[in-house]
């Protein structure tokens, strides 16, 4: 592992092609792996073209909308932004949306700039970027892909951090990989966001196992008003574990970064592992009951919904307890 470019916190890298083998050919032809069908029924409901035409502004708080998978629009002082924004009908040329992305390209209001956590196709999708031809800000290496394309493309290490428009944008760790071709394993480095802006931060933790890291994200960043966190593509364990969490893992993850609100993604829209597309809501709801969390700060929003939080410039920082 160490001859790798980029490794996690913790030393570790991909997984190794005998796990991939396994998973993907020889439990499949065995039988092993748990099936699920590749639709179903996920909530949606139409966008407020009109409210999400104009950002917030100062002291107006944030705006998120979910538009599927972990693709967000990310609205606050006076900034529009996307994040791992991945509107078309398939990624990879192969895999098919199971739900229409919460907004079409042509909807979208004026992006001052794409954040791209990593370079995986359901993530970073080029005709999508392309598309809306806005600014690009991701992980180290990630540049030069971008820049082919066309894109206008700014790099981030970890903690690192860059203005956008009246907000500010911060590169955090996650625990995952990276790769695009054949030969370019973790030659792009991977991350989560925090947006700052008008006294709110909110977190995107990208794709990510659950880590140590969470932690000291909270430490640094201790008002967050909202995390995005992943809840999907953790079937089998065995496999998944090292680079996905499952809905406990969210939250307790949850828990470890002291955010007030945890604000669900990366679950229904396309099929990529072994668990029903609509199980991992279903799994949050009741771990979120047994830790006896309040339920006010769940959101498991339909696709093309949007959440708002109040301006916190005020507040003092603090932590959510069980």
């Amino acid at each position: 592992m160490n001859a790798l470019k980029y490794v996690n916190t913790d030393g570790t890298g991909p997984q190794t092609s005998g796990k991939v083998l396994r998973w993907a050919v020889l439990d499949k032809l065995a039988g092993r792996r748990r099936r699920a069908p590749s639709r179903a029924a996920v909530p949606s409901v139409p966008p407020d073209l009109v409210l999400l035409s104009c950002p917030p502004g100062a002291g107006e708080g944030v705006r998120l909308t979910w538009l599927g998978h972990a693709s967000w629009l990310v609205q606050v002082a006076s900034t529009s932004m996307l994040i791992d924004p991945v509107l078309g009908e398939r990624i990879s040329g192969v895999i098919r949306r199971n739900v229409a992305p919460g907004l079409r390209v042509e909807q979208l209001p004026r992006i001052d700039a794409c954040l791209v956590t990593h370079n995986h196709y359901d993530h970073l999708d080029l005709p999508t970027l392309q598309q809306v031809g806005a600014p690009v800000w991701a992980g180290q290496g990630t540049g030069p892909l971008l820049r082919k394309s066309g894109l206008e493309a700014h790099e981030l290490g970890w903690w690192e951090t860059a203005q956008v428009g009246s907000a500010k944008v911060h590169f955090v760790p996650s625990q995952h990989w990276s790769r695009r071709g054949l030969f370019d394993v973790n030659e792009m480095l991977w991350g989560g966001f925090v947006v700052d802006g008008d006294g709110t931060q909110v977190h995107h933790a990208g794709d990510t196992a659950y880590f140590d890291g969470f932690v000291e994200i909270g430490r640094r960043f201790p008002n967050l008003e909202g995390t995005m966190l992943p809840i999907g593509a953790y079937d089998p364990p065995w496999f998944m574990e090292t680079q996905h969490m499952n809905p406990e893992q969210a939250a307790r993850a949850f828990l470890d970064l002291g955010a007030e609100n945890l604000l669900a993604m990366h679950w229904g829209t396309f099929k990529l592992t072994d668990e029903p597309l609509g199980e991992p809501p279903a799994r949050l709801k009741d771990e979120w009951a047994r830790l006896a969390l309040p339920q006010s700060r769940l959101h498991i929003l339909p696709v093309g919904g949007t959440w708002t939080a109040q301006s916190k410039a005020t507040l003092a920082p603090r932590r959510v307890q069980p």
